[in-house]
């Protein structure tokens, strides 16, 4: 599988930017796909994940602000993030063919495929 992201950039505080990440791939390596982010000097940590059924889930720091989706048809994943705040800063990473599911999704030794990343920045 492959993943290569693209959309990251500059934004002031309160604004939005639009993620993508065109993937590549067969069968369950394309059900479960997430977003994660890393800060230098930190822990890769997930943002959203969305799986088969295109059920949305979203770590605390990202809920009602960001919003994760999948267009199969474009074979492509997005990450909308809006109300953004200098803490969103990071580079960001998206991340398909999981190991397992479910509560695994949440883990970053979890996935098999990796995007190189795409910078976002957050002035405030």
């Amino acid at each position: 599988m492959q993943l290569v992201e693209s959309g990251g950039g500059s934004a002031e505080a309160g604004g939005s930017l639009r993620l993508s990440c065109k993937f590549s791939g067969y069968g369950y390596s394309r059900y479960f796909m997430a977003w994660f982010r890393q800060v230098p000097g930190k822990e890769r940590e997930a943002v959203a994940y969305i799986d088969s059924y295109m059920s949305e889930k979203y770590a605390e720091s990202a809920r009602g602000r960001f919003y994760i989706s999948k267009d199969v048809a474009l074979d492509t994943l997005y990450l909308q993030m809006n109300s953004l705040k200098s803490e969103d800063t990071a580079m960001y990473y998206c991340a398909g063919d999981p190991q397992s599911n479910g509560a695994s999704c949440w883990r970053e030794d979890n996935y098999r495929a990796w995007g190189q990343g795409t910078q976002v920045t957050v002035s405030s």
